[in-house]
């Protein structure tokens, strides 16, 4: 029997640094979704894009849902919220070395409200034994039932159940296939929304603004992270093929700034260094990279300063 090609989204959904963003960048086989060891990493929604033979996933990357304590955080669990309504499947990921608390019962509720297939993704299992996996899964599957509410969650029987559970290192790149093929299950028939040489719907200098704020996020001390916004102010290509990058890594306070520009510029010449690499693979060219750093107060309470770095829900 011929096989009908299959198309559809797939939001991946987790609390923050559960490793959301290193299985979309192994799925699609390229760094698109930045990573760090920070929470709230992803601020945006991000479509990354896989392409077979046999399907194309549209992986909506989104910021990880927490408790906000500003206008920002409140913009990046709103943007995540919204994506469940929008998707054919929801990959609900978690960290197989953290307990079950508030914050996943949480997600669990908003996710048996929308009315979607979950998948129950165990992420880090390289981390733990194999023999505690089983328990890891049956708890969150009891969690599951138990949170069960009836009143917004659909009547069909399953809504107080996972689709499936898929135990999986995205680091580690295991169970990967197993995790495509339980993806593909749920996915309608259609055609491809994309073409097969697109891997995200993101422009270059917001993927390179993106790449630039990941090194500051893994150079800085923990006053620092949040606080840090990244805006590429010139890309230009010159007549020799090398491309030139201006970028402003904006902070809220003046201490923030000399962290981030660190002694004699120290700190700051070593995320342009580590940045500039991960440019030039998305690129395929050389890159001449001008870092800037400015203060913008309390720019993730100002609703003005959040839309013009690109913050709408």
């Amino acid at each position: 029997m011929d096989k009908k090609y299959k198309s559809g989204f797939a939001a991946v959904i987790g609390r923050p640094n559960v490793g959301k963003s290193t299985l979309i960048n192994n799925l699609i086989g390229q760094k698109i979704a930045i990573m760090s060891d920070k929470p709230q990493t992803t601020r945006n929604k991000i479509l990354c894009v896989m392409t077979q033979e046999n399907m194309q996933v549209v992986f909506i990357d989104t910021p990880g849902i927490h408790k906000p304590i500003d206008k920002l955080g409140e913009h990046m669990v709103r943007a995540a919220q919204n994506t469940l309504n929008e998707v054919d499947v929801i990959l609900f990921v978690v960290d197989a070395n953290e307990k079950i608390g508030g914050g996943e019962r949480y997600i669990m509720k908003r996710l048996q409200a929308a009315k979607k297939p979950v998948l129950l993704i165990v992420n880090k299992i390289d981390l733990i034994k194999k023999e505690t996996i089983l328990p890891i899964i049956n708890k969150y599957e009891n969690e599951y039932s138990n949170i069960y509410d009836a009143k917004n969650a659909v009547d069909d029987g399953n809504a107080s159940k996972f689709a499936t559970v898929v135990p999986i290192s995205a680091k580690n790149k295991e169970n990967l296939s197993d995790l495509l093929a339980e993806i593909e299950q749920y996915l309608p028939v259609g055609p491809q929304y994309f073409p097969e040489d697109m891997v995200t719907d993101q422009p270059e200098r917001l993927i390179v603004a993106e790449l630039i704020r990941e090194k500051v996020l893994l150079s800085t001390r923990d006053e620092v992270p949040h606080a840090v916004a990244v805006d590429v102010d010139e890309m230009t290509t010159r007549k020799n093929g090398d491309v030139y990058v201006r970028a402003t890594i904006y902070v809220e306070r003046e201490s923030q700034k000399k962290i981030v520009i660190g002694a004699k510029g120290g700190l700051l010449k070593q995320v342009g260094a580590n940045a500039r690499s991960d440019i030039q693979n998305l690129l395929g060219s050389k890159i001449y990279l001008d870092l800037w750093v400015k203060v913008k107060k309390d720019w993730r309470d100002r609703e003005r300063v959040l839309r013009e770095f690109g913050f709408n829900d």
